[in-house]
């Protein structure tokens, strides 16, 4: 099953976003090479700096999607304000299995 992640950073800690970001794409690189992770990138705010997170992992179920989230370097660095796990449906324009 997918689960999105929407993920909204603290204000003021785009330097904790940036320091950990090394960490954080490591994390990615792993989920994606385990077939894992579906997509990720950042939300940007009016001046096209990242503020937040979409991230979608496929998982067995809504613990083992938590457990993924929390994994998150930008989550064990205090990154975020609030992390949404949320079921996904994926209807349009998915790729191709």
């Amino acid at each position: 099953m997918l689960f999105a992640f929407l993920c909204t950073d603290k204000p003021g800690h785009l330097n904790v976003r940036m320091e950990t970001r090394p960490a954080h794409l490591e994390h990615l690189n792993k989920l994606n090479a385990e077939g894992t992770l579906k997509m990720a990138g950042p939300f940007l705010d009016d001046e096209g700096k990242p503020n937040g997170s979409l991230v979608i992992v496929e998982a067995a179920d809504m613990e083992a999607a938590r457990t993924i989230a929390e994994a998150d370097p930008y989550y064990l660095a205090g990154l975020f304000e609030k992390v949404e796990v949320k079921p996904y449906n994926w209807v349009f324009n998915k790729p191709a299995e």
